[in-house]
């Protein structure tokens, strides 16, 4: 099912019992926060706080926080059903893999292509415009402050859309933006960010001038959740979002700036980065590490208007101290992306991304092994693949094990290494918010192999058999199991 808009899918959540309304009025300065994460914790509901101090729009969050509602966000029953799509979509056949073999995808990889953003002549996040000329203010939003050691507001869950200055290429990221005053956000687009590589070429060009940036709030579930998607480079998020919902997402043409937003949004900001102008500090940030990420230098963005329909919703989200409502957002990544890795290394069965992880520091890999030193051979191939370039720790296990299981993973890993033999580190790009490196967006990373080891492998003494019942008595003891009056 293709949602509408934001309020729409708010009110179908509402309408199953995913949603509460909280009409006591509440402060987005750390209230909305602790709130929020007590309920995020304990699997709760979508939250809509209808009296937000300060502001006469009502706030949503923990929208996307359970897989239920991950789920009804990209209107499937289960989030592999979009993995079995994408897994269809680039399957090429087997039989020998010629050029009648390798056409016959063709048609498959144009029902992707066929929901590009469609244009139309008007649209809802454009019903109120209103241009900071004309006394627009970033004040009238309830913006929250989350954490008590933040360095201000912070908008969490805005599309930040930029468009490449050489290629015209267009990128939509979820981004982090500090509120500095009623017209000036920062920009933490970190240095492996598509935006911040428009920055840079932008910086580089000559002339310089104003860089447009436009931030979308709301819109349809599925566009929410594609500025978060890791796609590879010069996939639109907007034509991947209109896959997701087999339906084009709706745009207009911004206000002031040269940019398309989507139509259904409910809120848009608008602005321009100078790229003349040095940048300022942004941070701390209470951040998804669970951490603080420490102030840096980050480009500021002069807001130009603020456009939105009639009787908005502002929507955001929390990040912190693992459970939160990002987990499944991050879930959702890892089914839908899993048919990617597995075309790019095909021993590849299962992936895990535990919410402990935090999705940049650890992941644990299923694979087919067939020979020896597989799974270093696949550990240095993932950490060639795009996003997975950053992750710090990759545990590699046999195919019989259930990368989502951690119990049975963690016996494993204890079990099956020896360390000396089977770990082994490499050097290389990492998370810019992994504080643990010595150097800034510069580390180190391991791979732990927790398969089964041959004497190639440099186990000579053979490896012993899993524990395991026989069939037959596994069998009958289930036919017997009420007989038990177990």
């Amino acid at each position: 099912m293709a949602w509408k808009n934001l309020q729409e899918f708010i009110s179908e959540l509402e309408r199953k019992g995913e949603l509460k309304r909280i009409a006591a009025e509440v402060d987005p300065h750390l209230e909305i926060t602790e709130i929020a994460d007590r309920v995020m914790k304990a699997d709760g509901p979508a939250l809509l706080f209808e009296r937000v101090k300060g502001s006469p729009l009502p706030v949503a969050i923990n929208l996307f926080g359970t897989k239920r509602r991950m789920e009804m966000a990209l209107g499937v029953r289960e989030l592999d059903d979009v993995a079995r799509r994408i897994e269809e979509l680039i399957e090429i056949p087997k039989g020998g893999g010629g050029l009648m073999e390798k056409l016959s995808i063709l048609p498959k990889l144009a029902e992707a292509a066929k929901f590009p953003p469609k244009r139309v002549p008007k649209g809802a996040c454009q019903e109120v415009v209103r241009r900071v000329e004309e006394g627009a203010t970033l004040a009238d939003l309830p913006i929250l402050h989350c954490w008590p050691n933040d360095a201000g507001r912070y908008i969490t869950l805005g599309g930040v859309i930029t468009k490449n200055p050489k290629s015209g290429q267009r990128n939509v990221g979820l981004y982090r933006l500090q509120v500095v005053d009623g017209k000036t956000l920062l920009m933490h687009w970190q240095m492996h960010k598509d935006a911040a590589e428009h920055y840079r070429d932008g910086v580089a060009g000559t002339p310089k001038g104003k860089m447009p940036v436009a931030i979308a709030l709301g819109g349809d579930p599925a566009t929410v959740y594609s500025a978060s998607a890791p796609l590879p480079e010069g996939i639109d998020e907007l034509l991947f979002a209109g896959f997701l919902r087999s339906e084009a997402v709706p745009v207009v043409p911004a206000v002031t700036v040269d940019l398309e937003v989507p139509a259904e949004a409910e809120i848009v900001i608008e602005g321009f980065v100078d790229l003349n102008a040095p940048k300022q500090v942004e941070g701390p940030f209470g951040d998804h590490t669970g951490y603080y990420s420490l102030a840096e230098p980050y480009p500021a963005l002069q807001v130009t208007a603020i456009t939105h329909r009639k009787n908005p919703v502002y929507p955001t989200t929390i990040v912190g101290i693992p459970p939160m409502e990002d987990l499944w957002l991050g879930k959702a990544t890892e089914r839908i992306f899993l048919p990617l890795v597995r075309k790019m290394v095909p021993e590849v069965v299962d992936m895990n991304f535990p919410a402990e992880g935090l999705f940049n520091n650890a992941c644990i890999i299923s694979i087919r092994k067939s020979y020896p030193g597989q799974a270093r051979k696949v550990a240095h191939a993932l950490w060639g693949l795009g996003q997975l370039t950053f992750t710090k720790v990759l545990i590699i296990v046999d195919a019989w094990v259930d990368a989502q299981n951690l119990s049975q993973v963690a016996w494993l890993a204890f079990m099956n290494i020896d360390p000396k033999r089977d770990c082994f580190t490499v050097e290389g790009p990492v998370d810019t918010l992994n504080h643990a490196s010595p150097e800034w967006n510069y580390g180190s990373k391991i791979g732990i192999d927790a398969t089964a080891k041959t004497k190639e492998e440099g186990h000579p003494r053979g490896w012993p058999e899993v524990i395991a019942m026989s069939p037959e008595i596994k069998a009958q003891v289930t036919r017997r199991w009420k007989e038990l009056g177990l």
